[in-house]
């Protein structure tokens, strides 16, 4: 890539509100899963007897409805993000390369 082209990119304020904005947004993202993971491995550990107790009369314990919520978890901030990326991220970046043309 022409270092004119990185110079004028690295420069333009756009750029760095999206730099500052998406850096912000994906820890905020990172943040919250590693609460909810952390919060269930934390569970795992110390709260044994609470994931055992047994949902009604089935064999299916607390434990599994929330592990699955773990994974949904997951997918709900993946899925957050992507919208974020597509709509405000991504109008940021077409502006900075009209800009730079």
């Amino acid at each position: 890539m022409d270092t004119d082209i990185v110079g004028r990119i690295s420069a333009n304020p756009h750029f760095k509100e999206l730099v500052a904005r998406r850096t912000s947004f994906a820890w905020l993202l990172t943040g919250a899963m590693l609460v909810i993971y952390f919060g269930f491995i934390l569970l795992v550990a110390f709260a044994k007897g609470f994931l055992a107790i047994r949902i009604g009369t089935s064999v299916t314990t607390i434990g599994i409805p929330i592990g699955l919520g773990v994974i949904v978890a997951a997918f709900v901030l993946t899925g957050i993000y992507v919208r974020r990326a597509n709509s405000q991220f991504d109008a940021l970046t077409r502006k900075i390369v009209e800009e730079t043309k």
